[in-house]
């Protein structure tokens, strides 16, 4: 299959700037996976699509304060954006302006509260940085950081929580895993009370997320490499699940791509971890979801190409296109889709 058979027109005033002010009342959109009929909802209706002994499985993973603004030896400006901790107070790091960090350059944030020695320029450009500094680096991040939005989000967030789920927990992604941004602690209340189950997995996002899909043929594209965790507990609840009847439904492609990666040849899982390319397009076996909850994703991505492989890529570009009709929001701050 060809990239461009994933494209789609988006207006770009449908791009969301901003969060809503109440998490749960984004518009939802419900698509049935085989008949590619759909429905206009509000997310806290998710409620009315989940049965009892469904189990929902949610990314617990923290989004770093990840973008760090400071100078060069020149009083150049400089910005960095963590994308992997590397161990020994080092990091893999998005570098700009980059053809002005050097090896060896030391550069300086926060009035010198934290520096950096840019000790190796990879292959792909990005830079390996060893920090500087006194006390924990997650703290002093904490004071210096900012959150590294989208490139698609010009808005400045007021708020960075509004960047979290309200679940998360395990800090180590460069991006949200937006999906689960829609769910406030009322809402997930209510859906426990109702007999669903929640699980949780860990998947650290990269910024490759954000990357395009170059290749002209999509099985020629390389996905980059993602750190994903799953723990006894959640294996005991996804087997008592499947035991039982119920359904696994994914909070987002994070999770999905978590469970895909670590699910057994006969569909079981154990506690385990591994670092996933795993890259999902239309001719993929699911073996370990049932249902997905999503929000909108860019034309030509791998995301987009996840979700056709679940639901059918004409199902979904036509969904997509009801969508721009309807004036959806799309992207990390927009609307979400269900798929069952």
């Amino acid at each position: 299959m060809k990239t461009h058979d994933f494209w789609y027109d988006l207006p770009e005033e449908l791009i969301a700037q901003t969060p809503l002010q109440q998490r749960d009342s984004s518009r939802l959109m419900v698509l049935d996976k085989l008949t590619g009929q759909v429905s206009h909802k509000h997310f806290y209706d998710i409620i009315d699509y989940l049965n009892p002994g469904d189990c929902l499985v949610m990314n617990d993973s923290r989004v770093l304060p990840a973008r760090l603004l400071g100078n060069r030896p020149t009083g150049g400006a400089v910005e960095l954006l963590l994308l992997r901790d590397l161990g020994d107070k080092k990091w893999e790091c998005l570098a700009k302006p980059g053809r002005k960090c050097l090896e060896g350059q030391t550069l300086e944030f926060g009035n010198g509260e934290l520096t950096a020695t840019v000790i190796q320029v990879l292959e792909d450009g990005n830079r390996v940085v060893e920090f500087y500094y006194d006390g924990i680096f997650l703290e002093v991040l904490d004071r210096l950081g900012k959150m590294p939005l989208p490139p698609y989000i010009k808005a400045e967030l007021q708020d960075r929580e509004r960047y979290q789920t309200v679940y998360s927990k395990e800090v180590g992604s460069a991006a949200a895993p937006t999906a689960g941004l829609h769910f406030t602690e009322e809402l997930l209340g209510k859906i426990r009370a109702k007999g669903v189950k929640t699980a949780f997995v860990t998947l650290h996002v990269g910024l490759g997320t954000f990357r395009p899909v170059k290749a002209d043929q999509i099985s020629e594209h390389h996905m980059h490499s993602e750190l994903c965790m799953l723990n006894e507990q959640t294996a005991q609840i996804l087997n008592e699940t499947r035991q039982n009847g119920g359904r696994i439904i994914c909070v987002g492609t994070t999770s999905c791509r978590t469970l895909e990666s670590l699910v057994q040849p006969d569909g079981t899982f154990c506690a385990g971890s591994k670092w996933t390319e795993i890259f999902i397009y239309p001719g993929y076996t699911f073996r370990a979801m049932d249902g997905l909850i999503t929000n909108f994703h860019l034309p030509e991505s791998t995301l987009v190409m996840l979700v056709s492989a679940f639901a059918g890529r004409e199902n979904v570009l036509s969904a997509y296109k009801e969508a721009v009709r309807e004036k959806y929001r799309f992207f990390s701050f927009g609307d979400a889709m269900t798929i069952l």
